[in-house]
């Protein structure tokens, strides 16, 4: 069953179609609660259902044992941009802890009247608008979501790839590249982040992160490959 784009009208919709439709004709004799169960199960048809994070968020192997096409999607970005699989995941895991859908909290004044967000940052990266506009111009689409795994790896491929371009960064070096990942290409070339211990703090542990990911997949990443039925082994290998 279709319903309209906006939530108040799709709530309506489904008001109107359970008080007036075929389902109240069907339904008019069934209690109140088993009624207010249906209701929920039919507006679940307008909300956006995102991935549950990971359970085990330390092992790389788990990760994609829960969410296979995100090794699709980074092994993807690998091949296109150049950032390895490791260091794709180990940024998301810093920046979101693989919630698709989060963004900074907002500031309350008087402790409930809500203000502004301190950025724009949203999604999987916590990119922000001006740089994603970016990106989606440039090597994405225009139907790419910060919220999509798929887009989320992409971009960081794109970002570092242009990091490397701008400052010469290896890709092979997640530290550096996150610390220009968070500061932008000017401000690690200004040095901006020796001034701020947190976000070098970080840093660290998205490299930390990167290295044991890598000695995981070593491991695990057999598992991923030429899982698909138009894959060929040996040719779809890594």
């Amino acid at each position: 069953m279709h319903c309209p784009v906006d939530k108040f009208y799709c709530d309506k919709f489904f008001f109107n179609t359970l008080s007036r439709g075929r389902f109240y004709r069907r339904f008019r004799h069934v209690s109140l609660r088993t009624a207010a169960l249906l209701f929920a199960v039919l507006l679940s048809g307008c909300a956006t259902f995102a991935p549950t994070p990971p359970s085990d968020q330390s092992n790389i192997c788990e990760i994609f044992r829960e969410q296979p096409s995100w090794y699709d999607y980074a092994r993807d970005s690998q091949a296109r941009w150049g950032t390895p699989i490791a260091t794709q995941m180990s940024f998301i895991q810093q920046e979101s802890s693989f919630r698709s859908h989060i963004r900074p909290d907002r500031k309350y004044y008087l402790g409930f009247i809500p203000g502004p967000r301190p950025s724009s940052a949203k999604g999987y990266a916590q990119a922000q608008d001006p740089v994603w506009d970016e990106y989606r111009a440039q090597a994405g689409s225009l139907f790419a979501r910060r919220t999509h795994m798929k887009h989320a790896t992409d971009f960081i491929g794109w970002y570092n790839a242009r990091t490397h371009a701008q400052t010469g960064i290896p890709l092979t070096n997640p530290e550096h590249l996150y610390l220009a990942y968070h500061e932008g290409a000017g401000g690690y070339q200004r040095g901006t982040y020796r001034g701020k211990p947190a976000v070098m703090r970080s840093a660290a542990q998205v490299a930390s992160r990167a290295g044991r990911y890598q000695a995981q997949l070593n491991s695990c990443e057999a598992e991923f490959q030429c899982r698909h039925f138009y894959q060929i082994w040996p040719f779809c290998r890594a």
